[in-house]
C-alpha cells in the first residue's frame, strides 16, 4: 500500500495547471496515467487497436486528442472513460508530468497522474483498444533500460523500454513513465527499485 505521505510528495511534484505551448502545427492531447494502490502499486495501460491510423498495437495511457473547449485534464478523463469504461469520478487525479511531444504525428500530449483505490471493472472500447494491461510500479522499475532504436529516416531514437509479459512499453509513454518513476524514485518512498 502506498501511504498518503508518498502521493502527497509525487503530487506536489506534478503540475497542477499545466499550460503546454504547442508549436503552429501541433495538436493537444492528454493521457491519464492511472495509478491503482491496492493490493499494491500498478499503473494500467492499454494496447492500441491494431486498425488505428495512428500508433497501432502500441501500448499507451488512456488518452487522446483534445475537444474543443475541454480543459486538458477533461480530455484524459473523457479518454479514459471512453476506452477503457474508467469513471471519470473515481480516479483522484494528482497532477500532470511535462508534456511529450509525438514527432511521427506531431502531437503535443501532456500525461496525467491519477490514483485509483483498486482496480474497478474495466469495459474496453474494442474499436480503439484491443486490451488493458496492469504492471506493478516495482516490476516496472526493475525492467527498466535506456533503448537506442533506428528511425526508417536513417534517425536515432533514444528512450527507455519496459520488457513484461510479451509486451513492451516504449516510445513516448516510455519516457512518459520513467519521468514518473524517476519522480516515485526521488520525491517518494514509493517502492521503486
Amino acid at each position: 500500500m502506498l501511504h498518503a505521505d508518498a502521493i502527497a510528495s509525487l503530487a506536489a511534484r506534478l503540475e497542477s495547471d499545466p499550460r503546454p505551448s504547442p508549436g503552429p502545427d501541433d495538436r493537444l492531447a492528454a493521457v491519464l496515467a492511472p495509478i491503482v494502490l491496492e493490493p499494491e502499486p500498478t499503473l494500467v495501460f492499454t494496447v492500441r487497436g491494431a486498425a488505428l491510423s495512428r500508433h497501432a498495437g502500441e501500448i499507451s495511457f488512456p488518452g487522446g486528442l483534445q475537444d474543443p473547449g475541454e480543459s486538458l485534464e477533461g480530455t484524459a478523463l473523457r479518454e479514459a472513460h471512453e476506452e477503457i469504461g474508467l469513471d471519470p469520478s473515481l480516479p483522484r487525479v494528482l497532477g500532470a508530468l511535462p508534456p511529450v511531444h509525438t514527432f511521427v504525428s506531431g502531437i503535443l500530449v501532456v500525461p496525467f497522474v491519477g490514483t485509483l483505490e483498486r482496480e474497478p471493472a474495466f469495459s474496453v472500447n474494442e474499436r480503439e483498444i484491443d486490451e488493458v494491461l496492469t504492471f506493478g510500479v516495482e516490476q516496472l522499475g526493475a525492467v527498466e533500460r535506456a533503448v537506442t532504436y533506428d528511425r526508417p529516416d536513417g534517425g536515432v531514437w533514444q528512450g527507455f523500454a519496459y520488457e513484461l509479459d510479451g509486451h513492451t512499453v516504449w516510445g513516448a509513454t516510455g519516457w512518459m513513465l520513467h519521468t514518473l518513476l524517476e519522480m516515485m524514485r526521488k520525491e517518494t518512498r514509493w517502492p521503486v527499485t
